[in-house]
């Protein structure tokens, strides 16, 4: 008896909070809000399969359904189910369930890799984890506790004098709550200490920003403190893709940004990402995207 009632709120309350953000992106797109780090997301269509990058934060879907692909593997998450991702990832997601009448609509909160290790420090949270079962991204239950904090997270919109004062407060409870529930062994194996993904975080946060260069295998593998063979598998095991092709995603999709923000044509897109040839970059380019770059940009400009 109880255990319905509970449930039948957090229905009753995701109904609610999908309402507000109905009324706040009353038309489809993306929309970033005067919190740092949420975004408020609605489609009226199934949308076709988009490159892009998960960083450390929890999504919920309010209505509709969402997928996400990161390697060979699909999550499906929908109403009722939160996504936390641990690790910066190159993803391919879409929209898999949106009409005009009832049209998908979802949140994002990114986190401050810092301020979850200071909310784990100060719940005197063990950073003794066992690496063998880290996954980057993990689908559960959302936590009635959370649902409520994002709630007034969003109702925080109408104020905006508390916004910087209250905000940060309701972001750590956020994140207290992820810390003490299901999400909470995938976001501490990250701030352990020392630990295999925690190395690998800081690898993937390092080709974040110097993609560009060439990769060298030992040198990674070294700043890592891992042999290059068991670099390799852990990297494959967080990020479900080798460093090769983990940077290769990072590349074309930065190529591809430059070429649709910037009117950067594909030769130079090329080699402003790291790609010495241009006849490599357009074929892994197609590969990824599914079609040239210049017939991809303006398929997307449609």
């Amino acid at each position: 008896m109880h255990s319905d009632f509970k449930s039948d709120q957090v229905v009753s309350d995701i109904s609610r909070l999908a309402g507000s953000v109905s009324q706040l992106v009353p038309s489809d797109g993306d929309q970033i809000t005067a919190i740092a780090g949420l975004s408020l997301h609605r489609r009226k269509a199934i949308t076709a399969p988009m490159h892009c990058i998960y960083g450390l934060g929890i999504g919920v879907t309010l209505q509709g359904r969402k997928q996400a692909m990161i390697g060979d593997e699909i999550l499906t998450y929908a109403p009722g189910q939160s996504m936390v991702t641990c690790v910066d990832l190159p993803v391919i997601s879409h929209v898999s369930q949106a009409s005009v009448a009832k049209p998908f609509l979802g949140m994002m909160l990114r986190f401050d890799s810092t301020m979850v290790m200071q909310v784990a420090e100060r719940m005197q949270l063990s950073q003794r984890m066992r690496d063998d079962a880290f996954r980057p991204i993990t689908v559960q239950a959302l936590d009635a506790g959370v649902l409520h904090a994002l709630r007034r997270l969003i109702d925080l919109l109408e104020e905006p004098l508390l916004l910087d004062t209250v905000a940060p407060l309701i972001k750590e409870e956020i994140v207290a709550r992820l810390l003490s529930g299901a999400h909470a062994p995938q976001l501490l194996h990250v701030i352990a200490a020392g630990s295999p993904s925690q190395h690998i975080a800081k690898t993937v946060a390092w080709l974040k920003l110097n993609f560009r260069q060439a990769l060298r295998m030992d040198d990674l593998a070294a700043q890592a403190h891992m042999s290059p063979s068991t670099f390799r598998q852990h990297f494959r095991s967080v990020t479900g893709m080798s460093p090769l092709q983990y940077q290769k995603q990072l590349r074309l999709q930065a190529a591809r940004q430059l070429m649709l923000s910037q009117n950067v044509d594909a030769s130079s897109a090329g080699g402003l990402v790291g790609y010495e040839s241009a006849s490599q970059f357009s074929r892994e380019y197609s590969r990824l995207f599914g079609a040239p770059p210049q017939r991809d940009i303006k398929r997307i400009r449609l």
